[in-house]
């Protein structure tokens, strides 16, 4: 993972000008692809490919949230329908079958909305037999980069490289359990949430996010 510190960032773009100087290393890749989990990921991304001077495209994987407690996640779901669930919350919480397939069937509907919106057709970026940073403005759970990480390693991944500026360090240590490499900048804990780790941290839209892939190129 390499030197971390625990500190908070101005904002995404702050984070991500940092983040593309810790994965330097990756320029000379030429099999390179940068995937951003939107929309957060996108402008930390964005920041990244300037930085490596590539473009960057999106990975569309959703997390599926507590009915009631939506932002806690019990699992995710990755655009091919590969389903990431957290077996012990889900025995905890003893929700019906029911009741996680209306989450599922939510969270698919919006897979399809997002994609249409900021891919408008374009297929994805070429990932079998390519070195992948995977990138996203923080991670609490990981049960959305992981979902993003099972989806890489089916569609046949070389090298699979997760990358966010702020992550709490059981989680870091989860994915990397999976992932071939794990690069945080800052993996504080207690770790709360990943806004507190920002001075800014207001919403992407989806309009910031087309125009960013459209600068990218």
């Amino acid at each position: 993972m390499g030197p971390s510190s625990v500190r908070r960032f101005l904002d995404r773009q702050e984070a991500g000008r940092e983040l593309g100087a810790r994965l330097a290393r990756f320029a000379a890749d030429p099999g390179l692809v940068i995937l951003a989990l939107p929309r957060g990921g996108a402008p930390v991304a964005a920041e990244v490919a300037r930085a490596l001077g590539r473009p960057f495209d999106l990975l569309l994987v959703r997390k599926l949230g507590i009915p009631g407690m939506e932002e806690t996640a019990m699992g995710a779901i990755a655009g091919d329908g590969t389903v990431v669930m957290n077996d012990e919350l889900l025995a905890e919480l003893r929700l019906s079958d029911a009741a996680v397939d209306a989450v599922i069937r939510r969270e698919t509907r919006e897979l399809a909305r997002r994609d249409t919106l900021y891919r408008g057709g374009r297929p994805q970026a070429e990932v079998t037999d390519r070195t992948i940073l995977v990138i996203d403005d923080g991670i609490a759970t990981g049960a959305t980069m992981l979902a993003a990480v099972r989806l890489l390693r089916q569609r046949r991944a070389a090298r699979i490289v997760v990358a966010a500026p702020v992550a709490p360090p059981d989680t870091v240590a989860r994915l990397a359990d999976e992932a071939d490499e794990v690069v945080v900048i800052s993996t504080p804990a207690p770790f709360s949430a990943v806004g507190c780790w920002y001075e800014d941290f207001s919403q992407t839209t989806d309009e910031e996010v087309g125009r960013l892939l459209d600068a990218a190129g």
